[in-house]
């Protein structure tokens, strides 16, 4: 077949696509601004955030009852103060997501929000090269900077560039679209068939396991992360969170672990529970490694009474490490076999 025949039928699928993702990107964007204003419209124009909260606790109410998740009062402020940072709704970019959108909203500078907004346009930033070019005061180090050129393109090195389909894998989008997020999206081959086994395993344990989610998504300030596998532990009466990282463990690993603890200890434990277990693994060639995380405050008694019903450091190791190498050798000999068929 001609390359460049190949080639050509290839740019008008990838061009399709991404008029697709654009044009559902902007019409999420358009009917929030939409909305923003009409809030505003409703609450007599006052631009006060606690004016009105009641209006937002009942709208939020009636839209999560019709349209499902997405629509939390929270959302609905940033909805509200979208439109008032951009009250021209004719220069919306659809270059740019609801996420986007919502960290500029906290760029307090008229002037630097105005920069971030161009400069993500232009330079196609993701939502993560955005934050981070926030974060990291990219505006006033870019003013102060004699080499400029090679401020601006750090970014490149530090995060991933963005996809069109990145815009599809947004919850916020899927949400929007009343869609429920593939897990598929958020998990490699290797990864989904670890964190199955492991699932069933503990399940199979007897020690007091019920399934509770996979691929748990909590939201901190427009930043979405996930929680591979969280468990009720009914004999311990508390949840099990559990993350598994194929590759090196790092301190942020652990840190992530630590947040999402806290998280539950904090916001979602029911009367009676005792506070979350987290439990990190690393699924390495080289050296696998599991790391507990107890809740703030442990004690001794409560540390000595989880190991009696949680697997053991062994037994979690020795179930990786056996599921890690069956996968890889059943890799191995699928390739053999393919390589045979095409001789």
């Amino acid at each position: 077949m001609n390359f460049d025949f190949y080639n050509e039928i290839k740019n008008i699928l990838i061009s399709a696509r991404n008029k697709v993702y654009k044009t559902a990107n902007l019409a999420m964007v358009e009917a929030y601004w939409n909305i923003g204003k009409s809030i505003i419209e409703e609450q007599g124009g006052n631009e006060k955030a606690e004016y009105g909260t009641g209006l937002l606790k009942e709208l939020s109410k009636q839209m999560t009852q019709d349209f499902g998740k997405g629509f939390t009062v929270t959302n609905l402020k940033y909805m509200r103060q979208f439109y008032l940072m951009f009250p021209n709704g004719h220069a919306l970019r659809d270059e740019l997501s609801w996420t986007h959108y919502r960290l500029l909203i906290k760029v307090e500078n008229d002037n630097a929000r105005e920069f971030y907004m161009q400069e993500a346009v232009k330079s196609q930033w993701s939502t993560r090269q955005l934050e981070r070019q926030i974060n990291s005061f990219f505006y006033e180090r870019l003013l102060s900077s004699k080499n400029k050129e090679q401020v601006a393109e750090e970014i490149q090195t530090l995060e991933p560039t963005k996809k069109p389909e990145d815009v599809i894998r947004d919850p916020y989008v899927l949400e929007f679209l009343g869609l429920t997020p593939n897990d598929d999206f958020y998990e490699s081959d290797l990864e989904q068939a670890l964190i199955t086994h492991l699932q069933k395993f503990l399940l199979e344990l007897g020690r007091g396991f019920s399934f509770v989610a996979r691929q748990k998504r909590i939201t901190f300030d427009g930043r979405h992360f996930r929680i591979d596998l969280v468990f009720y532990n009914y004999i311990l009466k508390c949840f099990v969170l559990i993350d598994l990282k194929v590759g090196d463990l790092t301190h942020q690993d652990l840190g992530q672990m630590q947040m999402y603890v806290h998280y539950y200890e904090r916001e979602l434990l029911n009367e009676g529970d005792n506070p979350p277990i987290g439990i990190v693994l690393c699924a390495d060639k080289s050296e696998s490694v599991v790391k507990y995380t107890l809740p703030e405050n442990e004690t001794q008694i409560f540390a000595s009474k989880y190991k009696l019903y949680l697997p053991s450091e062994e037994e979690l190791l020795r179930e990786l490490n056996q599921e890690y190498q069956a996968l890889e050798v059943g890799k191995i000999e699928k390739e053999n076999i393919g390589d045979m068929n095409e001789d």
